[in-house]
């Protein structure tokens, strides 16, 4: 079996300042042994002379008493306050503070050293005696486990059971939800520590909707008669690491972490204008996860940016899998920790170890995603900074995961005043990107589009969005703006579900299977059919996706702002019927005016038709913009902003994202660049879940689509022109 202490040994390194010194018991500390140093000078008024027994008397020099110097009470006064200054003071230092207390310089170093090891011990003797009632809770726990299994009765028959009569697999299951209940325990007290709160009432820190939903996906089919699984999906294909593999996990993650931090801290001749260089890396850290494949290409980006968090809650998001999940959908369609080495000691996560799987996305069917196979470790620093990094494991598996696999990758989070930290972030890829389709080769090749810089302003934006859901001065002065602290809550949770169902289903993920349909114009249209049963969160029956992407010469902000703007919708949303659009209330979630979300009101032009309610999410941050929208009920609107469970509002989302292509030199006015903008749809084409699929419908759709296409290209050539 794997000891965790394998673990510990790899990780703590020693002390360099860890010397033995020959001294008294802690309470002599202002005694100073004349066989030490003896010196004529040494010699005044506070000597303390003793006669010695024979329990005294050195072994070496049997006629030699033991003699001591008792410091005064202002000279320890005085070296205790310069102490708490400065523990380790320098050789200047040293003789300013003996001629202040007319004591000998190397008097001043033996009283220093004797202090520095007595706190240190002090410091051991506490965290001894901190782990000792962690072990004893632990052995508790244990025993109470045992008996409660011995005790446990027969599901069919009530009557008793012993281990051996489970299954095998029974039996894991039963260890590993007691695991997974201690840990979920655990988590809530930090959260409670650190939030004021039980982590179940922690706003968009909970996790995202289970995979296991029952909304599955077409294989290749389209006229809807096959659902289930996609047989190609790559993260399927991995699993979790052999007690034979652990020790080299270790290995790779206490490295990549020395690599990590060595990236952060140092900039020439390692980096060269926020270029990595290749050999300098090569010669600097030859050990790694071996050379690169070929055909792979290398991909390397830092970035820094100070954010809106606590760094023990950045740690405790990276360190989540179904937190870190959520607040990066944008870049993480899926993500699952195969397994847990260490979590951490002293109640934090400092030495956690996890193995884990992810799928990184861009908001386009014309990117394929970047699968990995990684071991993320999170370590506290020696300067009070937490660094947490992610290493490939591509090599303990016969058939590594394609495409992708990451050097030492992550970020160092310090501490900053009034609750602000400052993330340094570093990304090393190495990534076969010959499936990216030309539109996207620019952006990709450059780093736009899974570089630092990318997973660094997602957070910052999160980070804003939090703090707003937090916020308690809220101005009533704003028509529209929704002041009910509840309401607020559950409106943005139900945002945010809505904004991760879009991005998940926008991407080339291996879980999904898109079908191209020739379009009317240059773009091509993807579409995937699915199916929803018994899920409050979706409306039941079949449903048709639609995507395409194209290049529009207009910069990203303007984009953004023609279609984030309910003045210019009808434009371009042909389902609103050419209806007056009014927005009827709002949260903002960030500096930016654009990070909204509102609540829209269609005021159809037919007199026989209801108005419509329309929720949308506006968010925006330096890299990528994204519009989201969906049809919502108006009784199901009402409960939500009254602080109900946003969880039983069916959505199905539709939207933009808006991505710079990365090129200052595409030709558009004002050197800005152009945009690369995805348009997706999300349509209940029949209520019988069970129903086949028509070609009229995908006609429907595919029109739908070409003609929003179209809208927008036509007005927004009207503004640049």
């Amino acid at each position: 079996m794997f000891e965790p202490n394998m673990l510990l040994a790899a990780m703590n390194n020693t002390d360099s300042n860890n010397h033995n010194y020959n001294h008294e018991d802690n309470n002599n500390e202002g005694f100073l042994r004349d066989d030490e140093f003896d010196s004529p000078n040494t010699k005044s008024g506070s000597e303390n002379q003793e006669g010695g027994s024979g329990n005294d008397q050195d072994p070496l020099h049997p006629n030699k008493k033991k003699r001591y110097h008792r410091h005064t009470q202002l000279q320890i006064q005085e070296m205790e306050a310069f102490f708490k200054e400065c523990p380790h003071p320098d050789d200047k230092q040293r003789k300013q503070l003996s001629r202040e207390l007319g004591l000998e310089p190397l008097q001043v170093k033996f009283w220093f050293q004797n202090k520095r090891t007595q706190m240190k011990n002090h410091h051991e003797r506490h965290e001894n005696s901190h782990l000792r009632a962690e072990n004893e809770k632990l052995r508790n726990d244990n025993l109470r486990y045992r008996e409660a299994l011995a005790n446990a009765s027969c599901p069919n028959c009530g009557g008793p059971t012993a281990i051996g009569e489970m299954s095998f697999d029974e039996h894991q299951l039963r260890l590993e939800n007691a695991r997974l209940r201690e840990e979920i325990d655990r988590i809530s007290a930090i959260a409670a520590k650190y939030v004021g709160k039980p982590v179940s009432n922690y706003p968009l820190m909970s996790p995202p909707p289970l995979p296991p939903r029952p909304l599955e996906l077409a294989m290749g089919n389209i006229g809807g008669e096959a659902y289930g699984n996609n047989p190609t999906d790559l993260l399927k294909s991995i699993t979790a690491p052999t007690e034979s593999d652990k020790p080299v996990i270790i290995d790779l993650a206490v490295a990549a972490m020395e690599e990590l931090v060595r990236m952060v801290q140092v900039d020439e001749p390692l980096w060269k204008s926020l270029v990595l260089d290749e050999e300098e890396y090569a010669r600097t850290f030859p050990r790694g996860i071996g050379p690169r494949p070929a055909g792979y290409r290398s991909e390397a980006s830092r970035e820094s940016a100070v954010v809106i968090m606590n760094h023990v809650n950045i740690v405790e998001i990276l360190m989540d899998v179904n937190q870190w999940s959520t607040i990066f959908a944008g870049m993480v369609s899926r993500a699952i920790t195969l397994a847990v080495l260490s979590t951490g000691v002293a109640g934090n996560y400092n030495g956690a170890l996890q193995v884990m799987t992810a799928e990184f996305q861009v908001p386009s069917p014309l990117v394929p995603t970047r699968e990995t196979y990684f071991a993320r470790y999170c370590k506290q620093q020696g300067d009070g900074s937490w660094a947490v990094v992610d290493i490939s494991l591509d090599s303990l598996q016969p058939n590594p995961p394609a495409r992708c696999r990451r050097r030492a990758s992550g970020c160092l989070i310090q501490e900053m005043p009034n609750g602000y930290s400052k993330v340094t972030w570093v990304e090393h890829v190495e990534v076969d990107d010959r499936g990216v389709h030309n539109l996207y080769k620019h952006m990709v090749s450059t780093g736009h589009a899974f570089g630092a810089k990318r997973w660094v302003a997602i957070l910052d934006r999160q980070c804003e969005r939090l703090a707003s859901v937090m916020a308690t001065n809220i101005s009533s002065g704003e028509v529209g703006v929704i002041t009910n602290q509840e309401g607020r809550r559950s409106m943005l949770k139900l945002a945010e579900r809505m904004v991760i169902s879009f991005c998940a289903g926008v991407s080339a993920s291996t879980a999904h299977t898109w079908t191209t349909l020739s379009g009317t114009g240059a773009e091509d249209v993807r579409v995937m059919t699915r199916k929803s049963v018994d899920d409050p969160g979706r409306p039941p029956g079949i449903v048709l996706s639609a995507a395409t992407s194209f290049w529009i010469p207009v910069p990203p902000k303007r984009v953004f702002d023609f279609l984030r703007d309910e003045n210019s919708r009808n434009e371009w949303d042909i389902l609103s019927n050419g209806g007056v659009v009014q927005e009827m209330a709002h949260i903002a979630n960030g500096r930016d005016t654009g990070n909204c979300v509102s609540l829209l009101r269609v005021n159809s032009a037919n007199s026989s038709q209801s108005n419509m309610l329309i929720l949308q999410e506006s968010c925006t941050d330096p890299t990528a913009s994204f519009v989201i929208y969906a049809p919502v009920d108006i009784v199901a609107m009402n409960i939500v902003l009254n602080g109900g469970d946003p969880d039983y509002v069916a959505l199905l989302p539709s939207g933009f994202a808006i991505l710079p292509d990365g090129n200052a030199n595409s030709g558009v006015p004002g050197g800005d660049g152009g945009s690369l903008l995805t348009v997706a749809f999300q349509i209940l084409v029949d209520s019988v879940p069970t129903a086949k699929l028509s070609l009229g419908s995908v006609a429907t759709v595919n029109n739908l689509i070409a003609c929003t296409v179209e809208r927008i290209k036509a007005s927004m050539s009207c503004e640049t022109a």
